[in-house]
């Protein structure tokens, strides 16, 4: 892999780590399950895995949403050229409901994080400045 990570960084406004040719970024969000907060590290999380190079990159992911982000989060990346493999849930009765979207995309990797950042600016998701 010979990403620019550090223009991923600038165009997504999140840092990210780079281990073995891969690039991540993770961003959490917060629900109640049965009066208890779940977060990040219990899985309620976006995140994104960029390989290949600047000209050339896969990205793979999975957007964790609220429902009535669904709509725009999917026309953010449909918009982008970035594939939706699949919509569900991970989790029951947690507050408010949390939508799951697995994606997948192919193409100059500035074009892939510009997609991507279009989709988290769709959501309540805290991400950095661009």
């Amino acid at each position: 892999s010979s990403l620019d990570t550090a223009r991923l960084e600038r165009a997504l406004g999140v840092k990210g780590k780079a281990n073995q040719g891969v690039f991540k970024i993770e961003l959490g969000r917060t629900v109640r399950m049965h009066g208890t907060e779940v977060g990040d590290t219990m899985g309620v999380n976006t995140w994104a895995t960029f390989a290949g190079s600047d000209e050339r990159a896969v990205v793979d992911g999975d957007f964790a949403m609220l429902e009535g982000e669904l709509q725009g989060v999917l026309k953010a990346l449909r918009g982008a050229g970035i594939d939706v493999v699949a919509i569900h849930q991970h989790m029951t009765n947690e507050q408010p409901r949390m939508m799951f979207l697995h994606f997948w995309g192919v193409g100059p990797a500035q074009d892939l994080a510009r997609g991507l950042r279009a989709a988290l600016d769709r959501t309540a998701t805290r991400v950095g400045a661009r």
